[in-house]
Order: C-alpha cells, then structure tokens, then sequence
C-alpha cells in the first residue's frame, strides 16, 4: 500500500491555513452583501478535505499495526517508523480539523460585519 501519510502531515494543516485566508478575504463581500453562504462553504469544503485527510492517516496508522514488524520484532526499525509518522498525520490532521471547527464556530456566533 502506498504511504498517505503526507497527505494529513503536510496537506490537511496548509488546508487549515489556506481557509483561514480565504474565510479573511470574504469578509468584506459578505459584510458589503450581508450574505454568509461563502464564507461556510470555503469552511465546509476545507473541512471536508483535512478530515478526509485525516481518515486517510488514521486509515493507515491501523493497517499499520498488523504488520509482522511490529514493535516488538527485533530489527524492523522501518514498519516502526512508518507507523509512528502514520499517527502523527492523524493527529495533525485531526488537529487542522479542530482549527478549521473553530474558525467556522466564530462565523456561526458573528455575523460577517462583527468579524473584521
């Protein structure tokens, strides 16, 4: 199987980022139009992909844990090393999740004048 793990290490925090830029940048229209719809798609989408990132990891982290080189297999320092970096991905892309939840909490309690 190939290694996904990049995907929620790398992929799903620059997800994070790049919604709280684009979120930042439709304020001002949406404040001007006193429409919403924008701003919680940007959020939805972004959220979709880092928590399909973060299936993705966690997907391989628990295949993972069935290989013959598990931790306590002398020598097989690699199946190890993938695995740990396949929980790490989970977590940082669980994280981004949790970020991404928390701008789109904001813009449900405020409206989009109250946010600049």
């Amino acid at each position: 199987m190939r290694a996904w793990s990049w995907l929620g290490l790398l992929v799903a925090p620059t997800v994070a980022l790049a919604a709280q830029s684009t979120l930042y940048a439709l304020v001002t229209p949406s404040c001007s139009q006193q429409a919403r719809l924008e701003m919680h798609l940007a959020a939805a989408v972004a959220l979709v992909i880092a928590a399909v990132f973060a299936v993705m990891a966690f997907a391989e982290s628990s295949l993972r844990r069935g290989e013959p080189g598990s931790p306590d297999h002398d020598g097989a320092q690699a199946p190890v090393t993938r695995r740990f970096l396949a929980d790490i991905a989970a977590a940082v892309a669980g994280l981004s999740c949790l970020v991404i939840l928390a701008m789109w909490f904001a813009l449900w309690m405020l409206g989009p004048c109250e946010l600049f």
